[in-house]
Formats: structure tokens, C-alpha cells, sequence
């Protein structure tokens, strides 16, 4: 069946046929890329090329160059244009038709440093299929996983296959896979069901959601997978709304898979039936946790629950439920295709595989990476990254999310694996991955997830309902500069008082970024509280500015700016702050072209 589909495609290509391909994912959407999308095609058909194929992608991976364009012609290097505009659009399309005498600029992003170091599994399709049309999937071998597990594989076979891989769930703790697949199997029902984790809610990540636009049926292929190794015949996608572009897609491979028997009953005249419906969520941090999101999906409130009974034996509408994230999911068809000793290949003992990282902050290549487990902090941040911009120093390294630690610059060369990141403090988490230079102050940095956790504690359980709220309230009086020692000493036993007693994985983790800036920015906090400065120059309420009299040409415009009228001086003259009339808003720091206005 496989075989046939693909010949299907095939046999639409043309021998000569050029294809374009458009970053169309959130990130490309959001930077401009539909114009350049509809230009492309219009001005193809405009100038008859036939041969030209234009097609829409997912998340080609380097955020910071969209709207990206990549051309394919035959038995030539692959192209990249970057920064893509309507005018550069034509411009390409002119090339084509041999209109223009200039060639228009382009850059070969394989051969830079972004992805030398990079392996692609779970992203091996995003940024080259257009996910809106199966056939381009089932060319790339989508759905032979699927086919060789229903007909080659018994279910027992199936989740050995997966505990051999040593593929752990990518969605937080790294739980192994097949041992979950294992531990729901035996338990017997009318009803089970395998669910598909989207709630994707750290500030800053973007993994799943990129694996959702760019590569739809690689998880609806390993959910079906997944329900024949565990005898369901179910399944969820639980997505939070804010992802339009993932839920249209997701409905139209479902739609597609359905119509091709791929999904639905018999699938591969194996008797196995297998279907599969999205759900919204409405953007719930807490409903990442798997027994709130499954209180979500039945109605309620999402809401943690105390386990044992565990989601295994008893989860969605109180059946034997199975619960993965996308990219966890995303590895599967090429962990049957390919066999465990390939998969095991890459990465580390412990942690085989790959990992995707959504890489921002300070850094100067912002995008989606996906690096063999044991890649080091160093070469993600450094060697893919770019390091910090404009000459700043690395001052640490957030990963995790608001359930993860800050990191200096003495961990960089810290192997990324589940044992070795939570041994100095953090986490692998999703794989948010926020980089922070000279500038962030780390109190504020604590400050800013905790403020986080607390909006979206579901205020089930005491620890997390109240110790979070009252770390919060300890962290913005030190910030304000209004804190004690005492303060420290009791926000650090708070933190970890809530870390041991709360009942889900939002209150255990929450206090993570506090325990950790504690733990390697000490000197912050002091200085916060003892001197009443923020070293980095950024709490408000401890900043003054002040004006450098031999800097200052008098040319009023910082007094013209001030919202106030709280500085003084006359034109030619050097000016004065009215330190007790300044309501610290930094507009006199932000328009002096001297720099004469200093921020102490």
C-alpha cells in the first residue's frame, strides 16, 4: 500500500521540476511569509513555468532569517534565500525565467554552523513537505511504520522494539517509553486510549507546535502505532487553541489519513481499528500535567489528581490511558523503520536519541534545533547559536521552562542529559532553552517564572496555591529593594518545602529557577538586599540616573522627553535629574545621543 501511495506522487514529478519551498509555519506566518508564498506562485504561472513547483512548508529551523525560501532543482545544491520579501520573490522567479542579470543573494544554511552539528529525526520532514498533502509524506516512507507494525509485528514485539530504543518521553522527566506502552498493555477494558500531549505552555517554547505545522502524520502515525501495541483503538490530540495553524493541519492529515484507510477501521487489512480526534485546550500551563489534561478533555476543570491510581491502569473516563508528547511521538515511525541499534546510535547510553530544542533569548540564531543527546550547553548556545549578540557576555542559560534551572557559564560544557542536567540544578523539560547575557538580572529572572507558575497554579493543593504566592511576594519585595536576609533564608526554605510536598509537577518544579539563581547567583540577591543595587542594572526601583555634566551638550532633548519635567538645564548647558521628582521611566537613557545619561 505504501509503495503505491508513493508512486502516486512520484508519478506526478516532472524529471526537470524546480520546487520551492516556503517556511510556512507560525514563525514564518508572523514574518511575512504568505505574500511571498502567493507572489511565488503567482509569478510562476504568470511567466508559464511549468516546470516550477511551488509548495508551502513547516519551520525550515532558523527562526531569525524568516520569511526563508529553499529551492530544489535537479542534481544541484539546495538554495536558501532569507529575509524574503515580495520583490525578492519575483526577483527569484526571475532568475527562473532568466529575466534578471543579477542573481539575487542567497546563503547555503547547511553549510553554516547552524547545522553542522545538528541531526534531524523528529524534525526530518519540517522544513521540506508541505504537511498539508499526505502524499508528499507517505514518499518520504510515512505510514511504512505503521504497515510493518500491523503486519510484521505482534504487539509484545512492538513495545520491546520500543524499550530496546531507550527512547524516553521528551516531554519532562524522560520516562522510558516502552515501559510505559508496557505497563498499560496488560491491563484489560472495553475501552483505552492513547493520548497525544500538545498543551505546549513554557514561555518561549515551540518544539511540538513546529512538529504539528511541519509533519502532522509522523504523530498520527505513531499514535496508531502506539494504540496497536496497547490494544486501543482511541485516541486524542490534546492541542491547545492558540495554535491555529497546528490545529488546521492536524484536521486535514486526520481528514486525509481517514479517506486513504490509514485510519478509521481495517487499517491494513489487519483488523486493527484505530481513530483519532483533536481537542482544544484553552491554554492551561497545568493541563500539560497528564491527569489534569485527561480532567480537560472529560469536561472538567483541569485539575491534578493524587496517583497511584495511575493513568495506566486508570485515565480517561477512568480506562487504561497512554499518555506521549509530540515529539516523544515524532521518533516513533523511525524507531520501527529503523530499528533500535539505529536509534541508539545517536546520543548517549542513558539518554539515546535526539533532542529538539526551541533555542532564544540573548543569542544570535534564535530557531529550532534538534542536537544528538549528550551535545554539550557550550555547542548548542555557541556553535549552532552564534553566542550572545552585540558583544554582551553569557551571563546563563534557562532550560526547562518555569519548571527549570538557571545555569552559569561554569556548566556549559555540561553533556544535555536528563541525570546530568537535573545534577546541577535544572532540567531537560521539553526543551525550552533561554539564553540570558550580562544584562538579565537573575532575582528578576526568578521573579518572572514564579509570577508565571502562580497565574497558573490550578490552586488544587495548599503547598503550591499558597508557598508559591508567598516566594512570589518575598522575590518582588527584594527586587523592589525592600528585602532582608531573613527574607533569603525564608525563601529558601519555602522553596523547598514546595518542592517536596506539592502534589503535581507544576508546584514540585515551580521553585526550580529560585532554588537555582539561589544556588549560583547568591551575590545578586545580596547585593539586591544588602546594598539596594541590581547589579545588572535593570530592577527599577534600585536604578537612578544620573547625567554626566562633561558628556551633556545641553541639547534639552532629554528634558523634552521627560514625561515629568523633572530635569533641569538650560540649552548649551549641562542638565540636572531631580533625583526626588524622577519616576525612573528611562526615557532620558533611551533618547541621549552623547550618553551622557548614566544608569547607576
Amino acid at each position: 500500500m505504501r509503495d503505491e501511495f508513493a508512486k502516486s506522487f512520484d508519478s506526478d514529478k516532472k524529471e526537470d521540476e524546480v520546487r520551492i519551498v516556503v517556511g510556512m509555519a507560525t514563525c514564518g506566518i508572523s514574518a511575512g511569509a504568505r505574500p511571498v508564498l502567493d507572489t511565488l506562485i503567482e509569478e510562476a504561472k504568470l511567466k508559464n513555468l511549468s516546470n516550477i513547483k511551488v509548495v508551502q512548508t513547516g519551520c525550515i529551523g532558523m527562526c531569525v532569517y524568516e520569511p526563508i525560501v529553499e529551492v530544489y532543482e535537479p542534481n544541484k545544491e539546495k538554495v536558501t534565500y532569507t529575509h524574503v520579501d515580495t520583490e525578492k520573490a519575483k526577483k527569484i522567479i526571475d532568475e527562473f525565467a532568466q529575466k534578471t542579470e543579477e542573481p539575487v543573494e542567497s546563503t547555503s544554511l547547511m553549510d553554516g554552523d547552524f547545522y553542522k552539528k545538528q541531526k534531524r529525526i523528529a524534525l526530518r520532514n519540517c522544513g521540506f513537505i508541505d504537511p498539508e498533502n499526505i502524499n508528499e509524506y507517505i514518499a518520504r516512507d510515512g505510514y511504512a511504520a505503521l504497515g510493518k507494525a500491523l503486519t510484521e509485528m505482534t504487539p509484545d514485539e512492538v513495545i520491546k522494539q520500543m524499550k530496546d530504543s531507550g527512547l524516553r518521553g521528551r516531554g519532562g522527566a524522560g520516562f522510558p517509553t516502552g515501559v510505559k506502552w508496557g505497563f498499560t498493555a496488560p491491563n484489560k477494558a472495553d475501552q483505552k486510549y492513547i493520548i497525544c500531549n500538545a498543551d505546549e505552555g513554557d514561555p518561549g517554547a515551540f518544539m511540538d507546535r513546529s512538529v504539528l505545522e511541519g509533519d502532522p502524520h509522523a504523530v498520527l502515525e505513531a499514535m496508531a502505532i502506539a494504540g496497536y501495541a496497547i490494544g486501543a483503538t482511541k485516541g486524542y490530540i490534546y492541542v491547545r487553541a492558540e495554535y491555529p495553524v497546528a490545529v488546521k493541519r492536524l484536521e486535514i492529515a486526520i481528514k486525509q489519513a481517514t479517506e486513504l484507510g490509514l485510519l478509521g477501521k481495517n487499517i491494513f487489512n489487519s483488523g486493527f481499528d484505530f481513530e483519532i480526534e483533536t481537542r482544544l485546550g484553552a491554554g492551561a500551563f497545568v493541563c500539560g500535567e497528564e491527569t489534569a489534561l485527561m480532567q480537560s478533555i472529560e469536561g472538567k476543570r483541569g485539575m491534578s489528581r493524587v496517583k497511584p491510581p495511575f493513568p495506566a491502569v486508570k485515565g480517561l473516563w477512568g480506562k487504561p490511558s497512554c499518555i506521549n508528547n509530540v515529539e516523544t511521538l515524532a521518533n516513533i515511525p523511525q524507531i520501527i523503520n529503523g530499528g533500535p541499534e539505529w536509534f541508539r546510535s545517536f546520543g548517549t547510553e542513558k539518554s539515546p536519541g535526539t533532542k529538539v530544542f526551541a533555542l532564544g533569548g540573548k543569542v544570535v540564531n534564535t530557531g529550532l534545533v534538534e542536537v544528538p543527546m549528550g551535545t554539550t550547553l557550550r555547542e548548542v548556545i555557541y556553535d549552532i547559536g552564534g553566542g550572545c549578540p552585540d558583544g554582551k557576555e553569557f551571563k546563563a542559560v534557562q532550560t526547562g521552562g518555569p519548571s527549570g534551572g538557571c545555569l552559569t557559564k561554569d556548566h556549559l560544557d555540561t553533556p544535555i542529559e536528563y541525570e546530568t542536567l537535573m545534577a546541577v540544578g535544572s532540567m531537560m523539560g521539553s526543551g525550552g532553552m533561554i539564553v540570558m547575557d550580562e544584562d538579565n538580572c537573575m532575582v528578576d529572572i526568578a521573579r518572572f517564572f514564579l509570577e508565571f507558575t502562580v497565574d497558573e497554579s490550578c490552586g488544587k493543593c495548599t503547598p503550591c496555591r499558597v508557598g508559591t504566592k508567598r516566594m512570589l511576594s518575598i522575590l518582588e519585595k527584594i527586587t523592589e529593594g525592600k528585602g532582608t536576609m531573613e527574607d533569603l533564608d525564608e525563601l529558601e526554605s519555602l522553596a523547598i518545602s514546595v518542592k517536596d510536598s506539592s502534589l503535581c509537577g507544576l508546584g514540585q518544579t515551580a521553585p526550580n529557577p529560585v532554588l537555582s539563581t539561589l544556588r549560583y547567583f547568591k551575590d545578586e540577591y545580596i547585593a539586591h538586599v544588602v546594598d539596594k543595587k541590581c547589579p545588572s542594572k535593570h530592577c527599577k526601583a534600585l536604578l537612578t540616573y544620573e547625567i554626566d555634566k562633561d558628556k551633556c551638550t545641553g541639547c534639552t532633548l532629554c528634558a523634552r522627553k521627560c514625561p515629568v519635567k523633572c530635569i533641569d538645564g538650560t540649552v548649551k548647558n549641562p542638565h540636572v535629574i531631580n533625583q526626588e521628582a524622577c519616576i525612573k521611566c528611562g526615557n532620558c537613557y533611551s533618547v541621549c545621543r552623547f550618553d551622557a545619561v548614566q544608569k547607576n
